[in-house]
């Protein structure tokens, strides 16, 4: 098992910035990628960020060169920095672990961007 607690959403102006933290505990040795999800009122969650246990990273177009992903392995925490935020960022972003038997997801975190 794998348990996932967010921290950092919040309200923010267009143009702000936000650092999500995801730390992972339980049995954190299976995760090969994690990475962040976010999913907007009346949409599908959509995969935004994700890195993998030998550092690779990957971005959905809509989110490259302003969000970047970072891990810390000795915390066990994973990041994703945003910056430029827009208000079509506004979501509830997860973090997910994924490792060969399942995924596990965080409970969310708000971000609000205001125009």
């Amino acid at each position: 098992q794998v348990q996932l607690v967010e921290s950092g959403g919040g309200l923010v102006q267009a143009g702000g910035s936000l650092r999500l933290s995801c730390a992972a505990s339980g049995s954190i040795f299976s995760i090969n990628v994690m990475g962040w999800y976010r999913q907007a009122p009346g949409k599908q969650r959509e995969l935004v960020a994700a890195i993998t246990s030998g550092g690779n990273t990957d971005y959905a177009d809509s989110v490259k060169g302003r969000f970047t992903i970072s891990r810390d392995n000795a915390k066990n925490t994973v990041y994703l920095q945003i910056n430029s935020l827009k208000p079509e960022d506004t979501a509830v972003y997860y973090c997910n672990a994924k490792t060969i038997f399942r995924h596990y997801w965080g409970q969310g975190t708000q971000v609000t961007v205001s125009s």
